[in-house]
């Protein structure tokens, strides 16, 4: 079993409120916890441009 709680503690942290911690996905999660480098200003409007927030549940985070 997961330790849900010490996970959503650590996700509260980082300033990833409930909501937020429920949508991430495990590559995410998994990258936030090994403190990755953060993706290149270049690399981040990539993925805005093939993946836009639009439509129902694409409230910001």
């Amino acid at each position: 079993m997961l330790p849900w709680g010490e996970m959503l503690r650590a996700a509260l942290t980082l300033g990833i409120g409930p909501e937020a911690f429920w949508r991430l996905s495990v590559r995410e999660w998994r990258w936030l916890c090994q403190g990755g480098e953060a993706p290149s200003r270049g690399d981040l409007a990539m993925m805005m441009k093939d993946y836009p927030d639009t439509g129902e549940g694409s409230e910001r985070v």
